[in-house]
C-alpha cells in the first residue's frame, strides 16, 4: 500500500478499481479523488436493500447521471429486494450498526466482488464507507468476507471520510444538485429515521 496525499491509502500498482457505490453524493468525492490520482473506477450500482422500488429508481438514476458526465462505465446491479430480504430474514429487528446492517454489507459485497473478478479487475472497494453513519468495522469485515469468498480480489479497504473528502462531498452535493436521501435505504433503517423525527417533533 502507498500514501497519497488527504490519508487514501492506495494498493501499489492499482490503476482501475470497481467502486461499489450505495448513491451520488456518497460517490462523488470518491470518484473525484481516484481520477485525480489517475485511478478509473468502474461503478457498480447494486442495492436491494433500498425501499421502496420508487427510492431506489431514484437514487440509481442520480448516480447514472453522475458517471455518465464524467464518461464513466456505470453498470445496473439487480434490484432484487425478496432475495435481499431473505438474506438478513431473522435480522430484521436489529438495531442500526447491528447484525443485520453486516449481513446486508456481506450480501453486497460479495457481489460487488463477484462483478469485479467477471470485469477483471483486481480490486473493489465502496462507498459504504464514506458515510458516518455506517460502522467502519463492519463494512471493513463484510469486505473481507467478499475477498475470501471471490478468490482472485481484493478489498480496498478505507476510510473514505479521510482528507476533507465529507466536506467535498457536501459541496458536490450542491454542484450537481443531487437528490439526497434522509435514510440508509431499507424500510428498517426508514423506521428507525421516523421514529427519531417524531421523537424530536417533527413528524
Amino acid at each position: 500500500m502507498s500514501k497519497k496525499k488527504n490519508e487514501i491509502m492506495v494498493p501499489a500498482g492499482v490503476q482501475q478499481v470497481l467502486l461499489h457505490a450505495c448513491c451520488a453524493p456518497c460517490s462523488s468525492a470518491i470518484v473525484e479523488w481516484m481520477l485525480q490520482h489517475d485511478i478509473r473506477p468502474t461503478i457498480f450500482y447494486f442495492n436491494p436493500n433500498i425501499f421502496p422500488r420508487e427510492e431506489y429508481d431514484i437514487r440509481k438514476e442520480e448516480s447514472k447521471r453522475h458517471a455518465e458526465s464524467l464518461g464513466l462505465q456505470w453498470i445496473d446491479g439487480d434490484y432484487d429486494h425478496q432475495r435481499w430480504l431473505e438474506a438478513v430474514r431473522g435480522l430484521e429487528g436489529e438495531p442500526e450498526r447491528g447484525s443485520r446492517c453486516l449481513q446486508c454489507f456481506s450480501y453486497r459485497l460479495k457481489v460487488a466482488a463477484l462483478q469485479a473478478k467477471e470485469l477483471g479487475l483486481a480490486y473493489f472497494t465502496t462507498t459504504l464507507a464514506s458515510s458516518r453513519w455506517k460502522s467502519l468495522e463492519q463494512i471493513t469485515e463484510a469486505g473481507l468476507r467478499a475477498q475470501a469468498a471471490v478468490p482472485g480480489t481484493t478489498f480496498w479497504a478505507q476510510n473514505w471520510r479521510k482528507g476533507g473528502l465529507q466536506d467535498r462531498r457536501n459541496q458536490l452535493l450542491r454542484e450537481y444538485a443531487f437528490y439526497n436521501q434522509q435514510y440508509c435505504g431499507c424500510e428498517f433503517s426508514m423506521r428507525v429515521i421516523s421514529c427519531e423525527f417524531s421523537a424530536e417533533g417533527k413528524v
